[in-house]
Formats: C-alpha cells, structure tokens, sequence
C-alpha cells in the first residue's frame, strides 16, 4: 500500500513513516524539505499520485492567530483536493484532545476549522485526537515561568509518549476509515502542576511549580475537562518515569 505522511520528517512524521515501513508499506515522508509542500501546492500532485492513505501531521510554523488559521485552512484545503483528484481512500489527521473545549486560543480555534474542512470532504477520513505529548512538559513549564518559580493550572492532565501516537497513527492508517474521531492519551491522570513538576524534578530543574486552578493553558481558560479524553479512548503504554529514562539513555 502506498501511504503518504504530510509533515513526514517531525516529530510523530518520522517515527510514523519508519513503523509502516518495516511493515513492508510504500511510504512517501512528504514535508517542505523533502519538495512537498501542502501550503504552496509545490509537489503535491506528484507525491500523491497512487496514494491509498494520507495521513496529515504537519503543524504550522508560526502560532499567531492569523497564521495559523491561514495554514491550517489553506494547506487543508489544498491537500484535500489534492487527494480528491488522486483517488484517496482514506485520509487521517492528528488533531488535539480538547480542541472545540478551548476556543479561547487562536490554535485550537485553527485545529477545529482543519477538523471541519475534513468532515466535508467526501473523501473517508479517520480523526485522532491526542493529548499533549511528554516531549513538550519543558515548553509547558517555560510557559509559566516567574522567575525561579513555574505557575501552571491545575486542571486534570493525561500526557501521552510520541512513541504512542505514533503507533496509533500508523494502525489506523492500516484500518477502514471511520468517519469520526477517536482520542488517545497516556495511561496517567494528575493535575497539569504535579506532573510538570515530576518532569522538573526528574530533569533537575530546581524551579518551583506553584499550582494555579485559575492559570491558563496557552491563552484559554482550562477545567479538569477541558485537557482529557472522554470515555473510552486509547491508552498509550510509557508510563512518564519509563519514557524518561529512555530520554536520558539516548
């Protein structure tokens, strides 16, 4: 099978593309550098051409609210009609648990126009959403930094591993699409402060949390609700201390 990864050489892209490789698939890894670029349309056409799956985890540049609703919408619908015209069956997307919860951020409110972009599509897709991964506790605590202190919510939180995704990412490229959305998280629940906490601990960052149940979470006001699955998602299995000794192995 011939699958397509956009934003094939990040993050969850890369590890992506080396899961469905090994299982024998004819991966294309299609991101800027590598000539395909969804935003411009700069070799789409061709790295499609024959394409069964597209599985979408590219991620804007920039944050500002302009620029990521432009990148999210455009490269949307670019890639979407880009797929009509190749005859995709299937189109997958990683989005983000929460996302229509906090509207307050010009992120999020992008995710959801992507999101809606692919309900209206005709072409079957499957939805994932995530929960933040570990690979990003540092930026979270760099967010609430004061000093020698770190002031963050104390909202319920569920982190799950890059590893993680990337494994549900590649098995439902590999499944019948959907048509909704499914949610995955790590297999811990403790409020956002104390596991941020855990992190600068285990990094030896001596700064301390300070847990805040009015902070926000990237410019949107957040509840035990607003950053967690709902019944029934997929559970990854690295527990944070195993992800973190891998971390520190490598």
């Amino acid at each position: 099978m011939k699958i397509v990864i956009i934003g094939g050489t990040g993050l969850i892209g890369s590890k992506t593309v080396k899961i469905l490789e090994k299982a024998g698939h004819e991966v294309i890894a299609a991101s800027p550098r590598k000539g395909v670029n969804a935003l411009t349309e700069e070799g789409l056409a061709g790295a499609l051409a024959g394409a069964q799956v597209v599985v979408d985890l590219a991620n804007s540049p920039s944050f500002e609210d302009k620029a990521v609703l432009e990148f999210f919408e455009t490269s949307g619908r670019n890639l979407l009609a880009a797929e009509a015209a190749a005859g995709v069956a299937h189109h997958v997307a990683l989005s983000v648990v929460g996302t229509e919860r906090l509207q307050q951020s010009g992120y999020f409110r992008a995710k959801l126009a992507q999101e809606k972009l692919i309900k209206a599509s005709p072409i079957p897709y499957t939805i994932v959403q995530a929960t933040q991964f570990f690979e990003f506790l540092g930026s979270i605590a760099d967010s609430g930094g004061q000093g020698d202190s770190v002031r963050l919510t104390s909202a319920a939180f569920q982190p799950i591993a890059s590893d993680d995704v990337a494994a549900v990412m590649a098995d439902v490229a590999l499944a019948r699409p959907l048509n909704g959305t499914i949610e995955i998280a790590g297999p811990e629940r403790t409020p956002l402060s104390e596991f941020v906490a855990r992190y600068l601990k285990a990094s030896g960052d001596p700064r301390k949390v300070v847990s805040d149940a009015k902070a926000g979470y990237f410019g949107a006001a957040v509840d035990d609700r607003s950053l967690v699955p709902g019944e029934k998602p997929r559970l990854g299995a690295t527990r944070f201390e195993d992800w973190f000794r891998s971390q520190v192995r490598k």
